[in-house]
């Protein structure tokens, strides 16, 4: 679209390095999805709980925003912008996160929110 800002990316290899930096991680896919695998590290807000629980985003350092493929992180990476929170969106999604080598773990191994 003309005179569209172009969303901020991140590709999932400099992702899974700036998560071992301690880079905030959010992953917007639901329940069932992060069950079967996520980042380690990661933060779960479903896409579908986001409104709610922005309060529950740091806006104090960057954000990097996962789903499955690209798709819902990027509508939450525009929402989160939105309201000024620094927010990029990792391409491909966990899809392209496994490709890159990045590590997953099952089950819920970590709180879904640990933002301060």
């Amino acid at each position: 679209m003309i005179g569209h800002d172009r969303r901020p990316e991140i590709g999932a290899a400099a992702a899974i390095d700036a998560l071992s930096e301690g880079t905030y991680l959010l992953d917007v896919r639901e329940r069932h999805e992060w069950d079967e695998a996520h980042a380690p590290g990661a933060t779960l807000i479903p896409l579908s709980e986001l409104n709610d629980r922005v309060d529950e985003v740091p806006t104090d350092r960057p954000v990097l925003v996962v789903c499955h493929s690209g798709m819902r992180s990027a509508r939450a990476t525009d929402a989160l912008r939105g309201i000024g929170v620094d927010a990029r969106n990792v391409v491909g999604g966990m899809l392209a996160w496994r490709d890159a080598g990045g590590a997953v773990v099952a089950g819920d191994d970590h709180p879904e929110s640990s933002a301060d």
